[in-house]
């Protein structure tokens, strides 16, 4: 990692920032890049060995009250923008953030919480369609969140997040999205983070997730469409080496017509042999739930989309080694549509 340190500048880039000791800070670039190998059966392959890389620039201070600040702006692949973030942690008030739709906001950070060596089932290569809840999180977005409370015995953190046009591109300085040309309008998620441990040792590695989310949306090109509506529940534990989790969902999409609703339910188990090695196993299926007008659900395969995973990663310092084994059935809710990968990866940080 790159580390460059006292050196003053404003939280938010500006185009005159002054090199002060008042206001000095930590400055920090951190990056990687990934290269990887996907042998797909149930489709054609052609060149197997892929790339990407990222960069991250991040940076903190502190005001004169104490109050501490810090950003965080990323680069994906090929250079190209991904998000950015703006955070003010305000002491015993909570932190205040200002997020352009990094997915890491409101609901969309308990899409899957479950153990893993190394992705979600579904995203190590092979997705298979399935349905994931995202609320407001994926776009410019304010969220509060709560200090931690009734730490030691209930150890709770809760966030509540708003997005004031879901689908909007995100916006420059001194500027405005327009209209998203979507039906949907502001958004609104509350999630909950718990650790009952109850002063106990036995119940220390115990977390309870829950989160909710509304999104407004109004007649546009599909009339009589309602609020969409998202929940998320997740329980994991972790106890010694092994670490164990369960979750479900459910997305309401609020269309009058065709299919409304998705369940979701997934799993994991991880264990960790030693401090470099861990294996896991994890699966994760989306299911039709709600039909409306017009809704064709096909038969019982069409219906359930499921995903599962055998993964191992070995970490040596700033190299990673990765491999992921997938099978998912019926992608796209298409009975009888299975395909399997093999995917091995290598990843260095700097």
């Amino acid at each position: 990692m790159n580390k460059l340190t006292k050196v003053g500048c404003s939280a938010l880039c500006g185009s005159l920032a002054t090199i002060s000791a008042a206001n000095a800070g930590d400055f920090a670039v951190t990056g990687g890049a990934d290269v990887t190998y996907m042998s797909h059966g149930g489709a054609v392959t052609g060149n197997p060995i892929g790339m990407a890389s990222a960069v991250t620039f991040t940076g903190a201070g502190e005001l004169d009250n104490g109050w501490t600040f810090d950003f965080v702006v990323a680069e994906g692949d090929t250079v190209a923008y991904s998000a950015a973030r703006v955070a003010i942690t305000m002491g015993g008030l909570g932190t205040l953030e200002f997020d352009q739709g990094n997915s890491g906001n409101g609901i969309a950070a308990y899409d899957n919480v479950m153990p893993t060596a190394w992705e979600e089932p579904h995203g190590a290569g092979l997705s298979g369609g399935v349905i994931t809840v995202m609320g407001s999180g994926n776009s410019s977005n304010v969220q509060y969140s709560t200090p931690k409370f009734l730490d030691g015995i209930v150890g709770a953190e809760a966030a509540f997040t708003y997005a004031h046009e879901v689908g909007t591109t995100d916006n420059a300085d001194k500027s405005v999205s327009g209209a998203s040309n979507t039906a949907t309008s502001r958004g609104y998620d509350l999630t909950l983070k718990a650790n009952p441990a109850l002063g106990t040792e036995i119940l220390s590695g115990l977390n309870l997730y829950a989160g909710a989310s509304l999104i407004e949306q109004y007649d546009n090109a599909t009339v009589g469409i309602e609020d969409k509506h998202e929940g998320v529940g997740a329980v994991t534990y972790a106890l010694g080496p092994v670490d164990v989790g369960y979750m479900v969902s459910v997305t309401y999409n609020g269309s009058p017509t065709g299919v409304s609703t998705y369940k979701n339910h997934g799993f994991g188990i991880a264990f960790n042999v030693n401090d470099d090695l861990s294996v896991s196993y994890g699966q994760y299926d989306s299911r039709k739930a709600g039909y409306n007008t017009g809704s064709d659900v096909g038969g019982p395969a069409d219906r359930t989309v499921e995903v599962t995973s055998w993964q191992a990663a070995y970490t040596m310092g700033g190299a990673s080694f990765r491999v992921a084994d997938v099978n998912a059935d019926n992608i796209l809710f298409s009975g009888g549509a299975n395909q399997s990968a093999t995917i091995v990866s290598m990843s260095l940080a700097f």
